[in-house]
């Protein structure tokens, strides 16, 4: 949340550096505009307006898209929430439906479609699967796959290390905020990476 302008801890200090080149992402607007997405692990407080309909939370990040001169195309809006109800999968009587009726998986997939409507370039996936089941869990992670093979760059956080070692191509341990260690997939296994915590904790890393 810090990267993604400053969304949290305004007191963190550091440099994000995008394409070669350092960014200064005061705002969530900002980290936007700079192509990061974040989708929060709070669902029902941060990722959505459960009391309004699919159509506008999927729209919310992106209004601009669908936009001319601040007045909303409302049939663009519907066209838009239409494709990506069917891309993903979300299972919905429709446009109008609200976001707090959809089940926890397809709560998620809307907050997915939600960030990749605004095409971002990186994406931060903060426990996108906790709380769903198996089913919406393997929908999730063809999303996910299907994201990195458009050449988007997803950071991927879980505590479920079946999962990280599964999904990721490179695997970074953090401990207390920072780096404990840094595994590509090919090493990472649930030894090396309680090792590295291990590791870690003994050095008394804070």
């Amino acid at each position: 949340m810090s990267i993604f302008g400053k969304a949290y801890g305004r007191n963190v200090s550091g440099q994000i550096i995008i394409n070669g080149k350092e960014v200064n992402l005061k705002s969530i607007r900002s980290a936007i505009d700079h192509g990061i997405a974040y989708c929060t692990e709070d669902r029902k407080s941060a990722g959505l307006v459960l009391i309004s309909d699919i159509k506008t939370n999927l729209t919310l990040a992106g209004l601009k898209k669908i936009s001319k001169k601040t007045v909303i195309d409302q049939n663009k809006e519907v066209r838009v929430t239409e494709e990506y109800i069917k891309k993903l999968n979300i299972k919905t009587s429709g446009v109008l439906q609200k976001a707090g009726n959809l089940s926890g998986g397809n709560q998620q997939k809307l907050i997915l479609s939600k960030w990749t409507f605004v095409e971002p370039e990186i994406l931060i996936l903060d426990e996108p699967t906790r709380g769903i089941d198996v089913g919406a869990k393997y929908e999730i992670y063809l999303i996910i796959n299907k994201l990195v093979s458009e050449g988007k760059s997803v950071i991927f956080i879980s505590s479920e290390l079946p999962e990280i070692i599964g999904m990721s191509d490179r695997v970074f341990v953090m401990n207390k905020g920072r780096i404990a260690g840094e595994l590509e997939a090919s090493e990472a296994t649930q030894e090396s990476i309680m090792k590295c915590i291990m590791k870690s904790q003994s050095k008394g890393v804070q």
